[in-house]
């Protein structure tokens, strides 16, 4: 290979590269980005960027090698053409490729009936987002209501208390962060936003819009009014695959990748990072994507890995997802792959207000959640990684999409 071209200028795209020049790839590295920015430390953006304990240049990612690379900052990638290796950009630019790794990333759902054209109304996952919202919050002095029951809404809501403001967390279906870590644990992060002054509606939505000059006015389904001087949309997010649209590449849910990252149907594309959906076969056959902060660093470095090694000599990407948040002063940390729906026991820690919880299929452990318990976390979390050993290169695999 002469050439790689990365696109995605996130976490992923940089480890790619970084990677690349750690295994001696003595070719061009041309990374494109849409965003005008150098990498940056995306988490901090819903905690200590939101507050203002942090700028920009605080959360700039360093690198560990020299990495020699050409940076296309600001410029979007428009289409692919695998036949011709070729990635199109603004203003009808080709870019000539020997290998690609796809990094894009996601990027804010912005649901349907949701007054965007309101400077008020927010979404959260740009540096420009994060100093959009925090010059509001300084702006106006009023409530704050965060639409959304993820880890981004979670986080806003602690940060927006932070700074002194009412604030209001819209939960559809179920309590904050049920579909991730399940009943037990998400009643006890709701409680915890109670006690620090959140109030928490649950198993509603917005029916209705009214913007007003100094407040906007959100009717719940339920019949009761909500009126907010900012608006956070924390209603998850979307692969950033539109670009991709006809190349050909399978998309389901992302872009669809065999266990070594490889994109299907393909040999010299490999995507990491959120915007892929891979099968990890250390716990499942089932493709899905993970939207964890490691798993990018991890998997941008084991895609570039994969490129140069070819798909014969690929190994399997097979991580232990692990992932944390910082709510109220609370650590949660996670490792494995967490079942909401199946067994799921409460562990005691000798420390006073930590506690665990092990999420179980069968007879074995499969995942760990920990409250402000680092202890129980680095243990169990070995205890995950002996149950479900790496597999071989060599193993055969059978996966499907369902």
């Amino acid at each position: 290979m002469d050439r790689i071209v990365i696109v995605g200028a996130g976490v992923a795209g940089l480890r790619a590269a970084e990677r690349l020049r750690e295994l001696r790839f003595a070719g061009d590295i041309l990374v494109v980005g849409d965003e005008r920015h150098r990498p940056y430390h995306r988490p901090p953006l819903s905690k200590a960027v939101l507050s203002g304990e942090s700028a920009l240049r605080d959360i700039l990612l360093p690198t560990y090698e020299p990495l020699w690379v050409q940076w296309r900052t600001g410029v979007s990638a428009l289409r692919l053409d695998p036949a011709r290796h070729t990635v199109t950009l603004t203003g009808d630019e080709e870019l000539r490729y020997d290998g690609l790794v796809i990094a894009t990333g996601v990027a804010a759902r912005r649901p349907a009936g949701i007054p965007w054209h309101d400077a008020r109304v927010h979404v959260l996952r740009t540096i420009e987002d994060a100093a959009s919202l925090r010059h509001d919050l300084i702006r106006r002095r009023g409530p704050v209501v965060i639409i959304g029951s993820g880890l981004t809404a979670c986080e806003t809501a602690a940060a927006v208390r932070r700074l002194g403001h009412p604030a209001t967390l819209v939960c559809r279906a179920a309590p904050p962060l049920h579909n991730i870590l399940g009943s037990p644990l998400s009643a006890r992060v709701m409680a915890l936003q109670q006690r620090n002054g959140v109030r928490v509606e649950v198993g509603t939505q917005v029916r209705d819009w009214a913007c007003g000059p100094d407040q906007i006015g959100l009717l719940l389904a339920d019949g009761r009014q909500l009126a907010a001087s900012t608006v956070v949309v924390a209603a998850g997010s979307v692969p950033a695959v539109h670009w991709l649209r006809d190349s050909g590449l399978t998309l389901a849910d992302g872009i669809l990748c065999k266990p070594t990252c490889h994109a299907v149907g393909v040999t010299d594309i490999v995507a990491a990072g959120d915007v892929a959906s891979w099968p990890n076969v250390r716990f499942t056959t089932r493709p899905h994507r993970v939207e964890h902060w490691i798993n990018a660093v991890e998997m941008g470095r084991a895609a570039a890995e994969n490129l140069l090694a070819g798909p014969a000599r690929a190994s399997y990407f097979q991580p232990l997802p692990r992932f944390w948040s910082e709510q109220f002063g609370v650590r949660l940390q996670a490792a494995g792959e967490l079942n909401p729906t199946g067994a799921i026991l409460g562990l005691h820690a000798p420390v006073s207000r930590a506690s665990s919880v092990a999420y179980v299929t069968g007879d074995r452990l499969t995942g760990l959640v920990s409250w402000n318990d680092a202890g129980t976390y680095l243990d169990l979390s070995d205890d995950i990684a002996r149950q479900h050993p790496v597999l071989p290169r060599e193993t055969a695999i059978t996966w499907t999409v369902r």
